[in-house]
């Protein structure tokens, strides 16, 4: 008797399954298993972009008429009005070169701020990694910044030609894609650490838009780092979205690049809340269904 209990038990021990699923360990995601799961990231995308476009007239043009009324925009109340300065560039190169950077960063940001109460019936049906969701998002945000990246630089080349003095610099061919990836493990991670802190604080969810303007307006989009007085430096060393917006001017524009220390102060920041995100959405995630 004992013997045929033994068995079966020892049949399943000794099976050869495809996939195990397996309660998480420690504070850290598993990132292979999310590498497994790559193709829902593109399933996700597909979703995502064609939802957020159902039914609208204008469709990715958006894409365009949103940032362009945007730096035009500021164009009249801090160039005209407030007369701020454009660290010598075109003021449309200006404002749209910081305005993009910044709206990759803030869609990373507030679309995952609510992953678990927007995807609750998803994730109380089926199993797949969590992380999934965050990552989906910072790949459809792409498509935005691909348009309007391109619109920039066909405004950029038409400035170029009626104005030969105007300088443009083919840094930018290295520096785009890392300062992509830069500004999306910090959106991602930023987007986490709220996500995680909503399964319990709601409040958090109203929030996070006034937050995230506050943060726009101490980052250097609307007016140059150059300006900065110097004893208001050390601010800009902890605000993580320094370092992309001036690095991406920089590398197109060729304004005035920042000191080495402030971008290292800003990588150290930004892998520090991607960490701290990437830890407590792993704990989030584990009974967030219960309280969501």
């Amino acid at each position: 008797m004992t013997e045929q209990m033994k068995g079966p038990a020892s049949a399943r021990e000794n099976d050869d399954w495809d996939i195990v699923i397996k309660p998480s360990k420690g504070n850290a995601p598993d990132l292979g298993l999310v590498w497994r799961y790559r193709d829902l990231v593109w399933m996700f995308f597909k979703r995502d972009f064609t939802t957020f476009y159902k039914q609208t007239v204008l469709g990715p043009v958006w894409y365009i008429i949103q940032p362009s009324l945007t730096a035009m925009t500021y164009y009249v109340v801090f160039g005209k009005i407030a007369n701020l300065s454009t660290d010598g560039l075109p003021p449309f190169l200006f404002y749209m070169s910081g305005t993009i950077i910044w709206s990759y960063f803030a869609a990373c940001l507030t679309n995952n701020s609510e992953v678990f109460s927007k995807n609750a019936n998803l994730f109380g049906k089926v199993y797949f990694p969590r992380l999934v969701v965050p990552l989906s998002v910072a790949t459809s945000g792409l498509v935005a910044f691909a348009i309007q990246f391109l619109l920039l630089l066909t405004v950029a080349a038409g400035m170029k030609i009626a104005d030969p003095d105007l300088a443009l610099s083919y840094w930018f061919l290295l520096m785009t894609p890392l300062v992509l990836l830069y500004t999306a493990v910090l959106g991602v991670g930023a987007g986490l650490v709220v996500s995680a802190l909503t399964v319990r604080f709601r409040d958090l969810v109203y929030a996070v838009g006034f937050m995230t303007q506050l943060w726009m307006y101490a980052t250097p989009i609307v007016y140059p780092f150059s300006q900065i007085p110097e004893r208001y430096h050390w601010f800009y060393y902890i605000n993580p979205m320094t370092a992309p917006v001036q690095a991406f001017r920089w590398a197109l524009f060729d304004v005035s690049a920042l000191p080495v220390g402030l971008l290292l102060a800003n990588l150290g920041v930004t892998v520090a809340i991607t960490i701290c995100g990437l830890a407590l959405f792993s704990r989030a995630e584990a009974n967030a269904m219960d309280t969501v």
